[in-house]
């Protein structure tokens, strides 16, 4: 059988609409014919350097060309896209490789630290690959141009079927360690043609790359969608307020996804209510609730605002809300997307009644196949073709979805899901820190942040800036605790099992802060 999975899609594009703008980045524009002659060399390096179908190629980097070119052309060898997110400090990062087995890692210009720090650890790597030159020196990693340059323009098209991996993204841990949630070819194929749907996205579409593309609504809200109906993704390397909406502005952009942080900061920037946004049509906003006052201030703009919730493992779209009932259904995550099932289930498995809180299910052919290398965590997760997301929900009598709190205790902080038990894992690993909670509490800026409720060690000073220094090195910024409590002891059950509502209860407004 012939290539059934995403990296054909460069290839089908060539042959419809090879003049068309593609990827436009920092000045230079790639139209669909040039990016399917990338991919093609892109293939062909990594086969040279050893990848074969099944191999994992990890990528790990701000946004950048290379992240799309080497997803596309890990999808012609049969190969597994392994995208590492990059704020991740080498250790992070180390598991992440480790565990997913990769064996070629192609990185950013900000992460040769991150090579340097790994080459001697992870013999399993055969090849470092720079996508730029590194800013910071170190050790040489192969130049990703040169390999390119030196690199066959012959087309490899290594059969797959829907049901092959594509690639293995890496979700925070609930117990301490990430997960890496397999998406096949399918599951990335159907969730496009869902989010094309339900945006509305066109063949002329000039979507930007907002969010971080080792994000699965960075990669997949409006960026994949774009290419596959054959238009151009505005790809900028990070969030910069000023510098966005003056992209937005001179790259024309109709559409894009970005999480609420991001909409608010450009909504508050001197020169928002200015700015030429005559064709930008559509948002879409997730992975933290929209306040009100962020949505009107862009539904004045005359831009379409739709508020969505999904995960990684549902690639991610399960539902949206657009702005006609944005207002109407506040607080609301909308309605299913038309190829994916949503329901909100009881502890008897039934559908609850409409107003009752639930376990929200979903089902449908963008939901995962799976954790990679983890057998006991998907049969906990996916069961009877439904994956339980471990989030509490509830429907009205319209069908419209809530989310009315997290079984699994997550925390997102603008944007970025953060989970305590792996930043607990991490305060634990500490010789001053004898027990450890983490919860969320409301922030004014991120929504919510990270508070650590710690119980020192005996004879420990109960320095916060050391406990936060000691801290710095395990994990990255966004997974910090923002606030930090010293305590004698920690509340629990008769079980042992610690009593986080009566944290929550206690420190809603911590006195220690950043």
């Amino acid at each position: 059988m012939r290539n059934g999975g995403i990296g054909s899609w460069p290839e089908r594009r060539l042959r419809i609409s090879p003049e068309k703008d593609a990827i436009w980045f920092e000045g230079t524009t790639t139209s669909h014919g040039a990016f399917a002659r990338r991919v093609r060399r892109t293939a062909s390096a990594l086969a040279g350097l050893g990848v074969q179908a099944g191999d994992r190629v990890a990528w790990v980097s701000g946004n950048h060309p290379s992240a799309l070119e080497t997803l596309f052309a890990c999808g012609q060898l049969g190969a597994i896209w392994v995208p590492v997110n990059g704020r991740l400090t080498a250790i992070e990062a180390e598991y992440v490789l480790r565990h997913s087995g990769a064996s070629v890692v192609v990185h950013g210009r900000d992460h040769g630290v991150i090579a340097d720090a790994l080459r001697d650890r992870l013999t399993g790597v055969r090849a470092w690959v720079a996508a730029e030159p590194p800013v910071h020196g170190g050790t040489p990693s192969l130049p990703y141009e040169e390999l390119l340059a030196a690199a066959d323009e012959d087309q490899r098209d290594e059969p797959v079927t829907l049901d092959h991996p594509c690639l293995v993204m890496y979700t925070s841990g609930t117990t301490g360690r990430p997960k890496g949630a397999v998406l096949t070819h399918g599951n990335m194929t159907w969730n496009a043609v869902n989010q094309a749907m339900g945006m509305d996205l066109t063949a002329d579409e000039r979507t930007l790359a907002l969010a971080p593309l080792f994000h699965i609504g960075g990669l997949n809200g409006t960026v994949n969608p774009t290419l596959l109906r054959g238009g151009c993704a505005v790809v900028v390397r990070g969030f910069d307020a000023a510098a966005t909406l003056e992209v937005i502005e001179q790259q024309r952009v109709s559409s894009f996804f970005a999480v609420p942080t991001m909409l608010d900061a450009m909504s508050r920037e001197p020169g928002f209510g200015t700015r030429d946004l005559s064709a930008l049509r559509t948002i879409g906003a997730a992975g933290a609730p929209l306040p009100l006052p962020t949505l009107r201030t862009w539904l004045a703009r005359g831009v379409t605002m739709q508020q969505a919730y999904g995960m990684t493992e549902a690639a991610p779209g399960c539902t949206v809300l657009d702005s006609a009932d944005a207002q109407r259904k506040v607080g609301s995550a909308g309605k299913p997307l038309f190829f994916t099932d949503v329901r909100v289930l009881g502890p008897d498995g039934e559908d609850v009644a409409p107003g009752e809180v639930g376990e929200v299910v979903v089902q449908g052919p963008n939901v995962m196949a799976g954790y990679w290398d983890d057998p006991e965590q998907t049969a906990a997760v996916l069961r009877d073709g439904w994956y339980h997301t471990g989030d509490a929900g509830s429907v009205d009598e319209e069908g419209f979805l809530y989310i009315r709190d997290r079984y699994k205790d997550m925390i997102i902080s603008g944007g970025e899901n953060v989970y305590p038990a792996e930043v607990e894992s991490a305060l634990l690993e500490l010789p001053m820190v004898q027990e450890a909670a983490v919860i969320g509490v409301p922030d004014p800026t991120w929504g919510e942040v990270g508070l650590a409720v710690v119980v020192p060690t005996p004879g420990a000073a109960g320095d916060v800036e050391e406990l936060r220094t000691a801290l710095r090195a395990r994990l990255a910024g966004f997974k910090m605790p923002r606030h930090f409590q010293f305590v004698s002891e920690l509340p629990k059950t008769a079980t042992g099992k610690i009593r986080k509502p009566d944290l929550r209860t206690q420190f809603t407004a911590p006195e220690e802060s950043a």
